[in-house]
């Protein structure tokens, strides 16, 4: 692919997140013989496949917090598809709302076949693992996705932070990425749109802090070391006993991941490190939900489908369910005399 080629994109989003899908990525990342997780590293390696990343995330063709996925060969014939998750920054390890998205859009489009009503499963393979996304639909239309992640776990608890607004004592957790979460009160704020700016400072504090420190190496594979995003949460009212002695916890939270971008949705990574934690702490158990909301009043239903162990410890799969909309087409173009290629960003 020439650097003057066009390139076309679906877009949808989840949530209000953004997801463009690029269904011809660049040569580099779609040869056979490597693991997806390996073409994430050729991915971070290569000039012109970060080239491409930047043009379609910055302005004026993105903005400072797209997202999206390129489209590459599965690890095996198990899987559908597999895809390289990006934003400004990079290439990151899980996406869970992009997760969703595919999904959907694997079934809207008929690249897998589905029946009129039931439930179709997608399988993804992503550079943390393999995930399901498990697509609903009635009458030929999509209705929700429940995507089901690799197991997550507690890495640490009780993790000390000096902010700008003062100590605070954070977690961390692995929903297929590092997650660092600690309350909003904790920090003096609000998961409110008015206090975004106030958020995404406090939360790159707390991102930047503890990956100075190493808080986060993950056991067994470095590629998924490093936090990659801190959720800052709020209790939106107390749990509530359904009729079926189940609970349903209501919260609220904002992540903000990589630079200082804000996941309009819930986060589906984020949400499932949340739920190891809760899970830990016997906040959430099994057949409870976790209603997770997002800065923007976005939801996802999120439970506990399995518990196990991973690399020694106690861990949950977790299944987060939210809903994925088309947004458009795209068929973005270079003009070889455009200094501004391939883009910039302002916040």
């Amino acid at each position: 692919m020439r650097r003057t080629d066009a390139i076309e994109t679906i877009d949808w989003h989840t949530g209000g997140e953004p997801f463009r899908i690029v269904p011809d990525s660049p040569a580099a990342v779609t040869g056979y013989g490597l693991t997806v997780a390996e073409r994430r590293i050729v991915a971070m390696q290569s000039e012109d496949v970060q080239w491409m990343r930047a043009l379609l995330c910055s302005e004026p063709r993105g903005h400072a917090d797209m997202y999206g996925g390129f489209l590459v060969p599965p690890d095996d014939s198990d899987a559908h598809l597999g895809v390289l998750f990006w934003h400004k920054d990079g290439f990151s390890t899980a996406c869970g709302h992009g997760t969703i998205a595919l999904g959907a859009w694997a079934v809207a489009s008929g690249r897998v076949p589905a029946p009129a009503d039931g439930v179709t499963d997608v399988v993804v393979d992503v550079p943390s693992g393999r995930v399901t996304a498990s697509v609903r639909t009635t009458g030929g239309v999509v209705e929700d996705v429940t995507f089901t992640n690799v197991a997550g776990h507690v890495h640490a608890g009780g993790v000390e932070v000096a902010t700008s607004r003062g100590k605070a004592s954070v977690d961390i957790g692995f929903g297929g990425a590092m997650y660092a979460v600690l309350p909003a009160k904790a920090v003096g704020l609000r998961v409110r749109p008015q206090e975004v700016t106030e958020l995404i400072a406090v939360g790159r504090e707390i991102r930047n802090a503890l990956n100075a420190a190493g808080a986060a190496e993950h056991p067994s594979d470095a590629r998924l070391s490093g936090v990659y995003g801190t959720v800052l949460t709020e209790e939106v009212c107390p749990p509530r006993l359904r009729a079926d002695g189940s609970r349903q916890l209501h919260q609220r939270n904002i992540t903000v991941f990589a630079d200082g971008e804000v996941d309009r949705s819930p986060c589906g990574s984020g949400t499932s490190a949340r739920v190891a934690l809760l899970a830990a702490t016997g906040e959430l158990r099994p057949g409870d939900e976790l209603r997770h909301e997002s800065v923007v009043g976005s939801v996802f239903r999120a439970r506990i489908a399995e518990q196990t162990t991973a690399h020694g410890l106690p861990a949950v799969v977790t299944a987060v369910t939210g809903t994925a909309h088309a947004v458009g087409t795209c068929r973005f173009t270079v003009d070889p005399r455009d200094v501004l290629v391939p883009g910039f960003v302002l916040r």
